[in-house]
């Protein structure tokens, strides 16, 4: 409708529809902020998983233990260095 119709309608149909369209915005904010949350939950959950260090150690847990061995074997290497001559 053009400004000049909706100026001649009855103010009670005007508050009416207004009334209609806040309750319209307000269902489709409170969808919004529900999906929001559905969808914020499902994130957290899935970092989560995926930096679960326990989890990850047990998976990869050869490997860990050959990187922790070769470190250990370069810092026992530095420090027998600092004690022998070369």
């Amino acid at each position: 409708m053009t400004t000049e119709a909706e100026s001649k309608l009855p103010t009670e149909l005007l508050e009416k529809r207004a009334a209609e369209q806040r309750l319209r915005l307000h269902n489709s904010v409170s969808e919004l902020r529900s999906s929001l949350a559905g969808l914020k939950s499902s994130v957290e959950e899935n970092i989560r998983e995926r930096l679960d260090v326990n989890r990850f150690a047990r998976g990869h847990l050869w490997q860990l233990a050959a990187g922790v061995s070769v470190v250990a074997l370069l810092a026992g290497h530095g420090v027998a260095g600092m004690f022998t001559r070369r």
